[in-house]
Parts: C-alpha cells; sequence; structure tokens
C-alpha cells in the first residue's frame, strides 16, 4: 500500500464509547471490510508497562479500537528491514510484530504503540460513512500523527478538510 492516508474522522452526531471524535487511520478497505487504528486515544499504560522488559519507554500506549486489544500495532517513520513491516506511505510504516517493535525503539525513532483495532464487516464502512458516521481526510504525509498532540487531532482533521464540525449534518450532508 502506497499512496495517501486516509483517516476516518467521527462525525459530531456519533456520540457515547470509543469512536466519539475518533480519528482512525485506515489500513484496509476493501470488498471484504475494513480496519483501522484509531490515533487520538492515548490509554494510561505506557509502553514500559505493557512491556515490562523495555524499561525507559515512558511514551503512553494507544487505544487502536475495540476489536482485539491484546494485539499491538507498531506506527514508525522509518523502516527498520524486518518481515511484517507494511509501508504506508514514505514516511509511515506499520507492524504487528514484536521483533519490529523491539527493533523499531532501538533505532531511537518515534513511534507510537496501538493496542486493538477498529473492524468493519462488508460494505458496513461505507454504509456508515453514507449515513454521514464519518468524514474521510485524506493526506499525503502523516504529520496529523507525529506533530498534532492527541486531544487536537479531531479538530485538526476536520481543519484540514475545511469544515467546522457545526456544518457536519447526519446523513453526511454539510450545512
Amino acid at each position: 500500500m502506497s499512496g495517501p492516508l486516509t483517516f476516518l474522522v467521527a462525525s459530531p452526531h456519533l456520540r457515547g464509547g470509543v469512536f466519539e471524535h475518533a480519528v482512525i487511520l485506515l489500513l484496509e478497505h476493501d470488498t471484504r471490510g475494513a480496519m483501522g487504528l484509531i490515533v487520538n486515544a492515548p490509554m494510561t499504560q505506557s509502553v514500559s508497562d505493557l512491556l515490562p522488559d523495555t524499561p525507559g519507554q515512558p511514551d503512553a500506549a494507544w487505544l487502536g479500537g475495540p476489536v482485539d486489544p491484546t494485539l499491538g500495532w507498531c506506527l514508525y517513520p522509518q523502516p527498520v528491514g524486518l518481515d511484517g513491516e507494511m509501508r504506508l506511505t514514505a514516511n509511515l510504516n506499520v507492524s504487528s510484530s514484536l521483533d519490529v517493535l523491539r527493533a523499531v525503539m532501538a533505532s531511537g525513532q518515534r513511534f507510537m504503540l496501538v493496542l486493538g483495532y477498529a473492524g468493519w464487516g462488508a460494505g458496513q464502512l461505507t454504509e456508515e460513512a453514507r449515513e454521514g458516521s464519518w468524514v474521510w481526510v485524506e493526506q499525503d504525509t502523516p504529520e496529523l500523527l507525529w506533530d498534532v498532540p492527541a486531544g487536537e487531532r479531531w479538530q485538526a482533521a476536520l481543519d484540514r478538510l475545511g469544515v467546522t464540525a457545526d456544518t457536519i449534518m447526519p446523513g453526511g450532508a454539510q450545512a
């Protein structure tokens, strides 16, 4: 996969639960379904809390979604040359391999450890977007992940579209 990144931005009308104000990096979307990682929900646990053999990793782990919260995903800028890496853009890679995560940490580059994912069945995400639950944002670079604080990513993603939360209507229309 290479090309612009696709972020799903939760409509302001999507209330309650893990998806309220969510920003999701879409990793896959085809006729079988879709999956992505919530990228604006830091957890209270640090990477060191989750992986005790990695002391000195104070960075927060992130909640990637409600599906399989024991599965970890690592988002990071530069490949480390191991099996199990998927390049999303020139500046963003993803892997669910623990060996890759350890190599990324050893390399000193920034990263996000994301637990769980968001998943949709065949046609489900397209239907939810048509109903106005999600707004799609395409971006060539991952600065939304690295340069925008987690609590500001939802609004920053809407700003990239040139819309405000109050102009998004239920049903997918914009006022």
